[in-house]
This record gives C-alpha cells, sequence and structure tokens, in this order.
C-alpha cells in the first residue's frame, strides 16, 4: 500500500498589512455587535434591549450607518439582474426545473424565455465548481476568458462553469454552444489547475472574481496539479494570491 508521509515546512511571514486585512469581525447568533442606537439594522440582524444583536453566523459589514451580517454559508436567494448558472433536473412540456443552488428547484417557463436568437442553448463541455453564494464577487461581467486559454462563468448563485475558451463564438447563440468535441490534454490540465485553485481560494474564504482566480492560477503553476489541493501547499498560493491583490489596491 502506498503511503506518502510530508514533513513540516517554514511557513513564509505573513506581512503586516496581510495579517491586518485577514482580521474579520466575525460573530454568531446572538452576539452584540454593537450598542450604538445610532445604526441601522440591516440583514442577519436584530434589535434586542437597546443593542444591535446578530441573527446568524458570519462576518460583520457596515455601509456608512447601515449594519448588516453577511452569512459564512448560505442559500441563494436570487436577485433581478443576477447571472445564474443552473443544472436541467426535470423537463417538462410547459417548463423545466432547474437546480440553482436556493431551498427550493427554480422554475424556467419556456413561454417566458428571452434569450439571445430566441432559443435556448446549453453549455457544452467543462466542469462545474459547487461555492457558497456569498464568496462570488458581484462585478458588471461574470463571464470571463482568461489568458490561460479557459474561461469561467461565475454564477451569483455560486454555481461556477470552467470551460476551454471557444476559438470562434457563435453571437446568435451568445458565445456558448453545445460543443461535444473532445477536449484536448493541454486544455482539461488547465481547466482541472482552475478547478483546483477555486477550491483553494473557498477553502481561504477568499472571494471569487477574474483577478483572485488568475493570481491564484499563476501562484500555483510551480506545483503539479494534483498537489494544489495539500494543505500547506494551498495555503502559499493562497496567501500569495491575498498579498498581489493587496499590493494591487494599494
Amino acid at each position: 500500500m502506498a503511503m506518502e508521509m510530508r514533513l513540516p515546512v517554514a511557513r513564509k511571514p505573513l506581512s503586516e498589512s496581510l495579517g491586518r486585512e485577514s482580521k474579520k469581525h466575525l460573530v454568531v447568533p446572538g452576539d452584540t455587535i454593537t450598542t450604538d442606537t445610532g445604526f441601522m439594522r440591516g440583514h442577519g440582524t436584530y434589535m434586542g434591549e437597546e443593542k444591535l444583536i446578530a441573527s446568524v453566523a458570519g462576518s460583520v459589514e457596515r455601509v456608512n450607518k447601515l449594519i448588516c451580517v453577511k452569512a459564512l454559508k448560505t442559500r441563494y436567494n436570487g436577485e433581478v439582474g443576477d447571472i445564474v448558472v443552473g443544472r436541467i433536473t426535470e423537463v417538462q412540456q410547459k417548463r423545466w426545473k432547474v437546480e440553482t443552488n436556493s431551498r427550493l428547484d427554480s422554475v424556467l417557463l419556456l413561454s417566458s424565455m428571452n434569450l439571445p436568437g430566441g432559443e435556448l442553448v446549453r453549455l457544452g463541455q467543462g466542469v462545474l465548481v459547487q461555492v457558497s453564494p456569498s464568496l462570488v464577487k458581484r462585478q458588471k461581467t461574470h463571464f470571463h476568458d482568461l489568458p490561460c486559454g479557459a474561461s469561467v462563468i461565475l454564477g451569483n448563485n455560486g454555481f461556477i462553469w470552467i470551460y476551454p475558451t471557444p476559438e470562434h463564438k457563435e453571437e446568435d447563440a451568445g458565445g456558448f454552444t453545445a460543443n461535444l468535441e473532445p477536449v484536448s490534454l493541454a486544455d482539461r490540465e488547465v481547466i482541472s489547475r482552475l478547478r483546483n485553485c477555486i477550491v483553494s481560494l473557498v477553502t481561504q474564504r477568499m472571494m471569487l472574481y477574474d483577478t483572485s482566480i488568475l493570481y491564484c492560477y499563476e501562484a500555483s503553476l510551480p506545483h503539479q496539479i494534483k498537489d494544489i489541493l495539500k494543505p500547506e501547499i494551498m495555503e502559499e498560493i493562497v496567501m500569495e494570491t491575498r498579498q498581489r491583490l493587496l499590493e494591487q489596491e494599494g
């Protein structure tokens, strides 16, 4: 029986700015967030005995006078304009049931679809990664062609689709066609590396967006794909990613 043994390794020193960035105000249900009555109550909070108290476990976020608690793990609650990646679970004559990482399956009425070209298109070859919706950063676009040769769709619902970047996009199909041609070994390796990088970022509770994923991918290049999910390597590449993001922000 094969057995793998790993010896302790020295961790890279954590920069002072990185350490400050990693510290968040985490709370659990029942924790007092503030006794200042000048703040407004947001999601995940309630008032009790003139104190603002957390109703869910998560990190405290403040926007001006509004305080809310962003849950560490949550199901998807849809909003108008969201980009959603779904999996069809049931096909009926007039509607389809779609798994969207929410509490209940969503319903897609075929009569109300308004897609490019007037028809429904499905995603072709690729890999689906499921994460917490709270870790997907909201941006103007959630469709990204990465310079490494693969593309990602970052669904607001926590479903992430990774696929080979097509050479030619069909505008009538919104850029996505059901290409069932075999995927080359090189493309499969890039997709697998991206998948493990996303899992690493999620494990370290980092927000997912095109830049963080690309930086993590580049940090992982010195390592083999199968080694990325080893705890010490995962911590190393995520720490390097976080440092680069902080340097970019200035």
